[in-house]
């Protein structure tokens, strides 16, 4: 595959912060690096409260060391992406990986001596914090992208935090109720379903948020998120969300990504789901799902199992539903012969700690 937007400048970043270049030419850099999307990324699956993430589900946009999770209070760790720290605002998305009912959201992230550190808070049933393993990424973007709408995200606390549009258009916000709000990501985009979507709670507090609608007209798409307390009682709370059409979760167009929207979690299949835009692969497999049990689904990305990687999910259903995976996905392949990716399972279950079948959203992206 070619350079991305913003390859040399992010290898000048990294080069200048290995070299010890001096604050000029780490400013220049960074300050170059407005331009691109993304300007920074990078993904990890902590499956310890201290110590290096997992060894083979980490990667950052450029050469970094291995980054590490530290734990400041029950369930909340700081996840240390070593070289990404150089641009402010961006987005945090995280999935709980455990089996029984619990969810991770993010508190908080911040560039700082060249590292992004990013805040993640897991909850248990009825809100008590604890460790659980979880998968997590950040990205932040700036410039646009020819074409129609592909990625968009926002993050969201009383007002717009930070918020990116591959169009350079403006995504709005309005609230509609206490824990409901209305998103408009404004751009062109295809008359059926079409993309990806991820919702995650931003709070101290223990928050789910899900997608609790999605339609779109030709120059808009329109999400609804909704966020519940541990109850399932409407709450305010701040949030990201992520768009994505054809591009990967952090913005990249790695050879290796997909994403895929159960729509049928009844149907014991495998099923594809359709429309296509919906069931997105890079390298033109079909993604399928399998009813694996009350709540649980297998979901398969064919063809593009290469490590490192990562998955995240998010509920989609007007009512308080926590998904989440039970167990880490197994990868077939490797960059020389990419196999599937196998997630058995995804979780979905009621605040009360029961499984039931919910929709859900999945992505999946490696770094290749």
């Amino acid at each position: 595959m070619g350079s991305r937007p913003g390859t040399f400048v992010r290898k000048l970043v990294a080069s200048a912060t290995a070299a010890g270049l001096g604050l000029g030419l780490a400013a220049a850099a960074a300050t170059a690096a407005q331009a691109a999307v993304p300007n920074a990324w990078a993904f990890a699956y902590v499956r310890n409260p201290a110590g290096p993430v997992d060894a083979t589900h980490w990667a950052e946009s450029v050469a970094s060391p291995t980054p590490t999770a530290a734990s400041i209070g029950p369930g909340i760790e700081v996840v240390r992406f070593r070289n990404i720290g150089i641009v402010k605002g961006g987005v945090v998305h995280a999935t709980a990986v455990t089996g029984r009912l619990a969810w991770c959201q993010a508190q908080g992230w911040r560039p700082r001596a060249g590292s992004e550190y990013v805040t993640v808070r897991c909850f248990r049933k009825g809100g008590v914090p604890g460790f659980v393993p979880f998968t997590v990424t950040f990205s932040q973007s700036s410039g646009k992208l020819p074409g129609g709408l592909s990625y968009a995200y926002v993050h969201y606390s009383t007002a717009i935090v930070s918020s990116f549009n591959s169009k350079g258009l403006a995504n709005t916000v309005t609230p509609v109720g206490l824990g409901s709000w209305l998103v408009r990501l404004h751009g062109p985009g295809p008359a059926s379903p079409a993309g990806g979507i991820q919702v995650t709670a931003v709070n101290t507090k223990p928050r789910i948020c899900d997608l609790a609608g999605w339609s779109r007209t030709p120059a808009q798409q329109i999400i609804k998120v909704k966020c519940y307390n541990p109850a399932g009682g409407p709450a305010a709370t701040g949030w990201t969300l992520t768009y994505q059409r054809g591009r990967a979760i952090t913005g990249t167009r790695p050879h290796f990504f997909g994403y895929t929207f159960n729509t049928k979690p009844l149907l014991a299949g495998p099923y594809a789901p359709t429309p296509a835009g919906i069931n997105f692969n890079s390298v033109g497999a079909v993604n399928t799902i399998q009813r694996a049990g009350l709540g649980e689904s297998l979901v398969r990305f064919r063809r593009v199992g290469v490590l490192p990687n990562t998955v995240l999910v998010t509920a989609a259903t007007p009512v308080a539903r926590v998904c989440n995976l039970n167990t880490g996905w197994a990868t077939t392949g490797s960059a020389a012969s990419p196999g599937d990716v196998i997630v058995r399972d995804v979780v979905c279950y009621k605040v009360t700690g029961a499984m039931t079948p919910v929709q859900s959203m999945v992505t999946y992206s490696s770094k290749h």
